[in-house]
């Protein structure tokens, strides 16, 4: 008689095997996403950190942008970020080369990441007074997209949980943005905000923008609210949620703290393998028309 836990085995080798078995398609030009949602604790940082490791794991050239002045996706990614180390905040204030500021993850070798230090906190006040300061992120990431010979297929921007300066500058240098929706209770509150503010970026500062993906993580299936609030994200945007789910996972939450994504931290475990479903799903669906 099989076990429920046998079961698992069985579907976890079998979604495994599928992942080892697929070859993602590159973009024919690179996919600039914004990772935003202004509620905290969504799992907005985890995503990129996540995502973006799972698309290099494909065969993708992936670079990140920490534009959190806490720095948790530079952690992560296991890449320097203290006081003092070229970081976003010298692009986007001193005018600093993106090229001179980037680092390879030591993790993945088409993993690369622009890292932000405790200097950004700051960087909110200085941008108030400087011209162009909403394309300050955009005009640097063009020229090091222009110059870079081997070229990027994704980048990932994690902002900060508010919308400041900062996170306008990731809205004006994406063309697409995605949404972490956690599967608890408030997971829709500030979204319907949120949704506007991208429609005013959108109408005054950045036509491209639009929100192409969103992405439902802390699903605990024991509960029945988590399927009522996938239920409803899913009939609110059926085309812009993903059918893969991040499930709720200590593996997930552990990887930081070894400086490590989960997909290399424990690349069979549960929640690795979601993120990789979701990558290949983002990879296939395509940018939007």
């Amino acid at each position: 008689m099989s076990t429920p836990l046998a079961s698992e085995i069985v579907e976890l080798n079998r979604r495994r095997q599928a992942i080892e078995e697929t070859t993602l398609p590159l973009p024919a030009r690179t996919r600039i996403f914004t990772i935003s949602n202004q509620k905290g604790g969504v799992g907005k940082t985890t995503t990129v950190v996540n995502l973006a490791a799972a698309l290099a794991r494909s065969g993708a050239r992936v670079l990140v942008i920490d534009l959190d002045p806490q720095g948790n996706a530079s952690t992560a990614l296991g890449v320097e970020h203290r006081e003092g180390t070229a970081s976003v905040y010298d692009v986007i204030v001193n005018d600093a080369e993106m090229a001179d500021v980037v680092q390879t993850s030591p993790d993945q070798s088409e993993l690369f990441c622009v890292p932000a230090t405790i200097d950004l906190a700051g960087a909110e006040i200085e941008l108030v007074s400087m011209v162009a300061r909403e394309q300050r992120l955009a005009r640097a990431l063009r020229t090091y997209l222009d110059e870079i010979p081997e070229g990027i297929d994704y980048v990932l921007i994690d902002c900060p949980p508010s919308l400041g300066l900062l996170t306008i500058n990731a809205f004006v240098a994406a063309s697409e943005v995605l949404i972490p929706i956690q599967c608890e209770y408030y997971a829709l509150e500030g979204l319907s905000q949120l949704l506007k503010n991208i429609s005013l970026i959108e109408k005054h500062l950045n036509p491209k923008l639009q929100v192409s993906t969103i992405l439902l993580t802390m699903f605990d299936s024991r509960t029945n609210l988590a399927h009522q609030v996938a239920e409803e994200v899913r009939e609110h945007f059926p085309k812009q949620v993903l059918e893969t789910i991040i499930p709720r996972s200590v593996r997930i939450s552990e990887a930081p703290s070894y400086g490590q994504s989960v997909i290399s931290y424990d690349a069979a475990s549960p929640g690795a393998l979601s993120y990789l479903e979701a990558a290949a799903e983002i990879a296939k669906r395509g940018a939007p028309r």
